[in-house]
């Protein structure tokens, strides 16, 4: 039978896993201290070692690296409920097999520790491999929280722990404000190349004419103006990770030479004669659905395959509302500081409110408010009357009678700082909220069925000997589809394009041909 040591100092934790296991017909042995285990190492082994990080004599990671040096083949599952990015890497870079994260489900802690098992098996026998692991950055991510209680952000940090030491390409995708370029320097610092150079460019940010010579630089008397040599981002970035921010938006020729440097390594300055050889590990991101681009024929698609090697999406704010107060609290403390004050706290009621909130801004956003906060707020303690006015708006918004409770929509003028006179207000930009659209005048019992009504509409304008009415219809039906859609999706004009299956560009150029301009 297989045997299963089981690490941690909390009781509850001990007793769930050792019936669990003993019901999968295993054979758990169950430890309160780390101390122990080391002890009963001396004569004997089990098959898998499950153990917590935060214990009262040794830690689960001291624990990791002690067990490492004596049996490097066995097996170690490392579980906590304080999950931060640090130490989940740091799991990974000593050796664990994988992490487990509190609270967890049975069954699915059960099938990690078969895999476990059946992983030691395998290795049986076999020579360990010799691993060099990375030195472990212990530089503040400032504005990235590096601990969440977001399922979906550990496992950003789980992935991060097993390809950081690789020179994997990587895409981040993610809403503008979620933090992609934090996590790129992540994977940056905890890999190989954290000592060389991060060099980061924005594509979107460079003027289309001066991008190429950004990335791969120009000799001297190339083009008017350059006077001396230059060397780009390619050449800035050797040896380390160049992160290629808004990929989306580079022209495609561009993209064509990009897809040579990769694959073979190389690139010419402009006006250069003599290649130019480099080692860069590639990260890019985008806001943007890269296939949607491909299909446009606005992205290529070889280059899309070389760079959708290993894919993060980052989440948005709204989907792990469970880390606004953490990632609050920090801003707050992180504003206080630059300010020179005490930071201020939250109240639950403010609080409250906060987690209520979409965030279309999404983390950037929130940073704002909270520097908002700590300049506007009287008090050291931060009630909801505090709050910045467009987060009291959609709270009343959305109790309003007929909402049914459903979540907020601001108009634009609510995140300009311009909507009323004297009042200052956290920089973001617009969210739209469309006109209620025009409807089509349809009749019959308001329980018909849309497509009869549809039929009904056609037989009207035909007896009105109505002209181009499949032109007029087809306007009716798009703007009703585009207006509900950004409005459903808080005027964010890539969510509609991907609801509705159509791209980014095909919206836009839709808006315009339906005379809907107020975006």
């Amino acid at each position: 039978m297989k045997s299963i040591w089981i690490v941690d100092d909390d009781q509850a934790i001990r007793w769930v896993l050792d019936k669990a296991l003993q019901r999968a017909g295993m054979t758990p042995t169950c430890f309160e201290r780390a101390r122990d285990v080391l002890d009963a190492l001396e004569q004997d082994r089990p098959d898998v070692l499950v153990t917590d990080i935060r214990m009262p004599d040794i830690s689960g990671i001291d624990l990791l690296k002690s067990i490492k040096q004596r049996a490097t083949d066995l097996p170690v599952i490392v579980m906590t409920a304080y999950t931060d990015l640090d130490s989940t890497v740091t799991a990974f870079h000593e050796g664990a097999f994988d992490y487990l994260v509190k609270p967890f489900d049975v069954n699915e802690a059960v099938a990690l520790i078969e895999r476990a098992c059946e992983h030691g098996r395998l290795q049986a026998g076999q020579a360990p491999a010799e691993v060099i692991a990375p030195p472990v950055a212990t530089a503040d991510y400032d504005k990235m929280m590096t601990q969440s209680s977001s399922r979906q952000m550990q496992e950003i940090f789980r992935a991060i722990g097993r390809l950081a030491p690789s020179k994997v390409t990587v895409l981040i995708t993610g809403e503008s404000g979620t933090g992609k370029e934090l996590i790129a320097r992540a994977v940056h610092k905890h890999g190989t190349r954290a000592s060389k150079p991060f060099v980061a460019l924005n594509a979107a940010a460079i003027p289309r004419d001066l991008l190429e010579a950004e990335l791969f630089g120009h000799e001297r008397g190339s083009f008017t103006g350059a006077s001396a040599q230059r060397r780009g981002r390619f050449e800035e970035a050797n040896g380390g990770t160049l992160f290629l921010d808004e990929i989306g938006d580079m022209p495609l020729e561009l993209q064509t030479r990009l897809l040579r440097v990769l694959a073979e390594g190389n690139f010419y300055r402009i006006g250069g004669a003599q290649p130019v050889n480099v080692d860069v590990r590639i990260i890019a991101a985008t806001h943007q659905p890269l296939e949607v681009r491909v299909e446009q024929g606005a992205f290529r698609e070889d280059l899309f395959h070389r760079l959708n090697v290993i894919r993060l999406r980052v989440p948005p704010l709204r989907e792990r509302k469970e880390d606004i107060g953490q990632l609050a609290s920090h801003f707050l403390k992180v504003a206080a500081n630059s300010l020179g004050v005490p930071p201020k706290q939250l109240s639950t009621e403010a609080l409250a409110v906060l987690q209520q909130f979409d965030f279309p801004g999404n983390v950037r956003q929130l940073e704002n408010f909270c520097h908002w906060l700590t300049v506007m707020s009287p008090a050291q303690r931060i009630d909801k009357n505090d709050l910045p006015p467009e987060l009291m708006a959609s709270l009343s918004f959305s109790s309003e009678p007929g909402r049914g409770g459903e979540a907020p929509t601001l108009t634009s003028g609510s995140l300009t700082g311009t909507a009323e006179a004297g009042s200052a207000y956290p920089s973001q930009q617009p969210v739209y909220t469309p006109a209620t659209p025009q409807a089509v005048a349809f009749t019959g019992d308001d329980q018909q069925n849309w497509l009869d009504k549809l039929e009904q509409e056609v037989r009207q304008r035909l007896q009105a000997n109505e002209r181009d009415i499949m032109d007029h219809l087809t306007r009716e039906f798009e703007r009703i589809v585009l207006t509900t859609t950004l409005e459903n999706c808080r005027g964010r004009r890539i969510d509609a394009a991907a609801r509705l299956g159509i791209g980014r560009n095909t919206v836009t150029r839709k808006l315009k041909e339906l005379g809907i301009e107020h975006i």
